[in-house]
């Protein structure tokens, strides 16, 4: 899979996706109706996923020094950490007193986006209790893009060869970060952990996030052969090797 997509967002180029056709509609046959509903979940959360990642993608181009890194590197911090900046912005959506997500124009619980898959009601349930975790230390929106800047410039991406550039970005959007939460965050969290420090110890988290996306991902593309995602989302996505 190329990344046609991915570098006319970064060259600043509209490259409107076109929708693409689902495939199957609701008023098929009684019998394919969990199906359909099944498929239909997954296109309408992949569409509205493609709508956060291209505001993310205008977020990268924004972060100092991240466009002077060479576009190879652009396209791997992207396709590496989409996903988590994803859940990261997900959690500014999500209602504390209600245990919900503002998904449209609608507060959900977690249990309407669960399906029969396992994996997906896992990946469900692991989103979620990640993105509460982030709304409950409270960010401001300046803490919050921080965190975020410092998850994209993650040096250790596979496939990265201007490390030293990157972690030179990295460091100083992580002092920023530091700097921004102590001024903000004053008491720790719980004894001598700091707001910081909780924030740090949840990128791992993150990452294994994206790997239970993946894998529902690929699970679900298996059984789904017939199915179009979204062009930018096939290209961020890809199950194909």
């Amino acid at each position: 899979m190329g990344s046609y997509y991915i570098r006319h967002r970064l060259e600043g180029k509209s490259c409107e996706t076109q929708e693409e056709p689902y495939g199957v509609t609701l008023d098929q046959a009684q019998a394919w109706k969990e199906i359909v509903a099944h498929e239909e979940l997954w296109l309408e959360c992949a569409q509205k996923l493609t709508t956060v990642i291209q505001q993310i993608i205008e977020f990268a181009k924004m972060v100092p020094g991240f466009m002077k890194l060479s576009q190879d590197d652009q396209i791997v911090l992207l396709k590496a950490g989409s996903f988590e900046l994803a859940v990261l912005r997900m959690s500014r959506y999500f209602d504390l007193s209600q245990n919900c997500v503002l998904y449209a124009d609608t507060m959900l619980p977690q249990d309407a986006f669960f399906t029969t898959e396992t994996a997906e009601t896992k990946l469900v349930m692991c989103v979620f209790e990640f993105a509460k975790s982030i709304a409950e230390l409270k960010l401001t929106e300046t803490e919050l893009a921080l965190y975020s800047a410092c998850v994209l410039l993650s040096a250790d991406r596979p496939g990265l060869k201007g490390l030293a550039e990157i972690s030179r970005l990295s460091q100083a959007v992580l002092r920023a970060l530091r700097l921004e939460l102590e001024r903000n965050h004053i008491l720790p969290i719980k004894g001598d952990v700091t707001v910081c420090d909780a924030m740090l110890s949840k990128i791992p988290t993150l990452r294994e996030l994206s790997m239970l996306h993946m894998d529902a991902l690929a699970k679900f593309k298996r059984s789904t052969p017939h199915l179009e995602f979204p062009a930018l989302h096939k290209e961020l996505f890809s199950v194909d090797s």
